[in-house]
């Protein structure tokens, strides 16, 4: 009879599912994208059940602290969704979008924190679209920075101009 159990031992040695005795080797590895399968053995001579453990990489979770003090989980699909609008018809490759929202992703989760304001993560986008298209930059600070009436948005548009 084979046993399948979530690897959780962090360091540990794992139980044998059938005798209980915590030592025990890795017969077999392989990976499947996000986990790894292992293929155990019980060093118990009487025993040597064999069993299948499955190790997966747990990813911190990172909330987003909007203006409102609303709490909502980060989405790396809703990045690249705006990202999307404001490159729309512009010469940006859906490469440099992904890249830009895989910078933003490593940014925020090396912080070390679970929370980050939004308005960091609009300014950090905003400066990588100043860089990537000036276009795609107006577009996207246009809606983010929600301007008011024209003399808001002309003062942007020159800010950009003498940068």
């Amino acid at each position: 009879m084979t046993h399948n159990m979530w690897d959780v031992h962090e360091g540990l040695p794992l139980i044998c599912p059938t005798c209980r005795k915590n030592e025990t080797r890795v017969v077999d590895s392989r990976d499947d994208e996000s986990v790894v399968r292992r293929r155990r053995e019980c060093l118990d001579p009487r025993c040597k059940h064999r069993f299948t453990t499955y190790e997966r990489m747990e990813v911190p979770r990172l909330f987003v602290v909007k203006k409102d003090a609303r709490r909502e989980q980060f989405s790396r699909e809703k990045i690249l969704a705006g990202l999307r609008r404001a490159c729309e018809k512009r010469p940006v490759s859906e490469a440099q979008m992904e890249a830009v929202a895989s910078n933003l992703e490593r940014d925020l989760f090396a912080r070390g924190e679970s929370e980050v304001p939004a308005t960091l993560i609009g300014e950090k986008l905003m400066d990588s679209l100043r860089n990537l298209d000036k276009v795609a930059y107006i577009r996207f600070a246009s809606v983010y920075r929600q301007f008011r009436d024209v003399e808001s948005f002309q003062e942007e548009l020159a800010s950009l101009l003498a940068k």
